[in-house]
């Protein structure tokens, strides 16, 4: 059975000309229920920014429409003014801070379940050995002792139990 879908289409300077003067937040969204992507247009206010945060579920798609600001990625600045395009992967601890103009960005990922954003964690010392890391997919063996996922096909790795 073949799902009727709708197009979405917006204008980002008719969403910033909607917008409530001093909303941040989600401007825009995609809808429906039978979507592959998730998107988003977030207006940030001048000087916000949250802890940094990361996300383990997806790769996230960035492009700054309006403003300025600075990206931390893995711990490296990056100054965003419109056309910054930044590919945000999965687990990469992150960090946005909008600039005096505030910050106005689009992001896209693959859809998935509900939202989980946690605050970063200190990551542990990573087992002297890497041989336990093996791929259950495609059985590729990690390279680093600390992967969290497959080089090979993107499979999140099992962790070591502790004290093995």
């Amino acid at each position: 059975m073949e799902v009727e879908r709708t197009p979405q289409t917006a204008t980002v300077a008719g969403l910033l000309a909607a917008a409530v003067e001093g909303q941040g937040g989600a401007l825009w969204r995609l809808l429906g229920a039978d979507r592959q992507l998730d998107a988003n247009l977030v207006r940030h206010l001048p000087g916000a920014g949250g802890a940094p945060s990361t996300e383990d579920a997806v790769d996230v798609m960035m492009v700054v429409v309006s403003g300025t600001g600075v990206l931390t990625l893995d711990g490296e600045q990056s100054h965003l003014s419109p056309g910054f395009l930044a590919l945000l992967p999965r687990g990469a601890v992150r960090a946005l801070l909008a600039g005096p103009q505030g910050l106005v960005v689009l992001t896209v990922h693959r859809r998935r379940r509900g939202m989980s954003i946690a605050p970063a964690t200190p990551v542990a010392e990573p087992p002297a050995c890497a041989l336990h890391l093996v791929c259950a997919r495609c059985h590729r063996h990690a390279i680093e002792a600390d992967a969290r996922y497959c080089s090979g096909c993107g499979t999140r790795l099992a962790r070591r139990p502790k004290g093995g």
